[in-house]
């Protein structure tokens, strides 16, 4: 039966919060609606099984899209200004008017401090992510640390900017483990890496636009409030206006999406049918906690994002210095980090358009840690004359490559991870390494360090160069895996070989029905919020 010629879905409402089981039949005998069950599978489970056609997948991949991206890409992008805002502020004299010690560390914890906050967050938000509406918690999230940012304002000491940047930590910290949920829920697996990219690239449009707003107000002149106060009123505000967006029009599932009218739920949730990762049960699993920690590949991942964010949490807070190194004035070092925005939006979006191309991410992140490596080689041996600046530009702008390591970590964890618990703690596992790897990163680069900057650029070479060991290893135990559930659907009788059709496009959604009892039952599974472990359909990718 076509989705037109269906009748309108159940809400989950109607469907209710008891152990009934629902009766409603027409075309396929539901299956019993249990309480704490997938949502995705009460709303099914309640309706007449549809076809998704080609038409049909892109029609409502498009409404999705058109809701959810603005929402993601403006709130990573304020996210991402809000943590720059100390780097471009110490240009403009936060250091000297805040009376910070340059010979001493503590420029450096006020980067690291922030991340101290998001790792103590972590097993919070991975539980809050699973218990609460995420769209209601998403918007509260962020008024909250907008309000926080205008309040760095005030800040006039060291203890005062720690504190402040410690709660501005805290209340971020939920923001990009929802938006990896967000994506998860929405998405098919081939369509993950792309959105994730896309609100991930918004770290470079921040360090090109970031740095002209920053440029534009550090030349507001005010005998009552230094420039590093202006910048962070300004940016508190504007991320306090935009909240109130994304708590009215963020929605909390496909479920209960009020911009999907009539079937389009059902479509929504039937074409992620072969991803086997279910949707969101909002019931928290302490058997999918216990795997999340003893399964190999989420510390494959976690090495991989510490790995990573040590150079990010290095460069993030001592790049424009590394760049006033060179010899330049506090203007135009700002300017000369826009294009450090550039290389970041192409290695980001780049990479992702590779990985969805080649249908493989680990070989694109090995591909990615090149520049940065030839990068580094070239910040550690170049003088720092001033015929040498060129040169020393391009190696800076080598290192930017970097971003587009991080986003498809989060892809490559997030499609081979099953059950809704499991999927939230293990990106609250990943977030605790990237925060790790941030506390860690400021602290190899003194300000008294300069212009070299050595410890920190020969720490940062050997880490590039740890991940492309971690990637392989991940390729030989995902390829285990596979072989594993392999052998396991040949002993239930099942076929060994199964076409995983979540990394297909539309055009390969026409008998999706057909390649599912072909396969002998494979996608039956999908929305029994079960683990990857347990599920012998799921599809490990490399």
């Amino acid at each position: 039966m076509s989705k037109d010629d269906a009748p309108a879905p159940m809400t989950l409402e109607e469907i209710g919060k008891n152990d009934e089981v629902n009766t409603h039949e027409e075309y396929h005998k539901p299956a019993p609606v249990i309480k704490g069950m997938d949502k995705a599978a009460a709303l099914l489970a309640s309706n007449e099984r549809i076809v998704v056609t080609p038409e049909g997948n892109k029609r409502v991949l498009r409404k999705i899209d058109l809701v959810l991206l603005p929402i993601l890409l403006s709130v990573y992008f304020l996210q991402s200004l809000d943590k720059t805002t100390l780097s471009y502020a110490s240009v403009f004299g936060l250091i000297e008017d805040a009376n910070l010690d340059p010979a001493s560390d503590q420029f450096s914890w006020l980067g690291s401090i922030v991340y101290i906050a998001q790792m103590v967050m972590q097993p919070l938000v991975a539980l809050l992510l699973v218990k609460l509406p995420i769209g209601k918690f998403l918007g509260v999230m962020v008024f909250t640390w907008g309000t926080i940012l205008c309040g760095m304002a005030g800040a006039k000491n060291f203890a005062g900017l720690m504190a402040t940047r410690f709660l501005l930590g805290a209340f971020e910290a939920a923001v990009a483990p929802a938006f990896i949920a967000i994506v998860q829920m929405w998405y098919k697996r081939s369509e993950q890496t792309n959105r994730n990219a896309a609100w991930y690239a918004m770290l470079g449009i921040v360090n090109i636009l970031g740095s002209l707003l920053s440029y534009g107000l550090g030349h507001i002149h005010s005998d009552l409030l230094h420039s590093y106060q202006i910048i962070f009123l300004f940016c508190g505000l504007l991320t306090a206006v935009v909240s109130v967006f994304v708590f009215i029009f963020t929605p909390d599932s496909p479920m209960e999406a009020k911009f999907l009218k009539g079937n389009d739920k059902l479509v929504a949730v039937e074409r992620l049918r072969m991803n086997q990762m279910g949707v969101a049960s909002r019931v928290w699993k302490w058997d999918h906690v216990r795997e999340a920690f003893i399964d190999p590949k989420t510390w494959l991942w976690f090495l991989m994002l510490t790995a990573v964010s040590i150079p990010s949490g290095g460069i993030t807070t001592f790049g424009p210095l590394i760049i006033q190194s060179f010899g330049f004035g506090k203007f135009a070092t700002i300017l000369f980090n826009m294009p450090f925005g550039a290389v970041q939006i192409i290695a980001t979006l780049g990479g992702a358009w590779l990985a969805t191309w080649l249908k493989k991410k680990s070989p694109v992140l090995i591909l990615l840690c090149i520049p940065p490596i030839i990068g580094i080689i070239v910040l550690m041996v170049v003088g720092r004359e001033k015929h040498h600046r060129g040169v020393l530009l391009f190696g800076y702008y080598m290192t930017s490559f970097y971003p587009g390591i991080s986003p498809l970590i989060y892809s490559w964890s997030g499609q081979n991870t099953g059950g809704d618990t499991k999927r939230k703690v293990t990106t609250s596992i990943l977030f605790v390494g990237a925060s790790a790897g941030n506390i860690i990163g400021p602290h190899l680069f003194k300000p008294s360090e300069k212009p070299y900057y050595r410890r920190g650029l020969k720490a940062n070479l050997a880490l590039f160069v740890a991940i492309i060991v971690f990637v392989v290893l991940a390729m030989v135990w995902i390829t285990i895996l596979n072989r594993k559930h392999a052998a396991e659907r040949e002993r239930l009788g099942k076929s060994a070989k199964v076409v995983d059709l979540s990394m297909g496009t539309s055009g390969q959604l026409e008998g999706e029905e057909e390649a599912n009892a072909s396969q002998g039952g494979v996608g039956d599974k999908a929305f029994d919020d079960i683990t990857d472990i347990n599920n012998e359909d799921f599809i490990y990718l490399y």
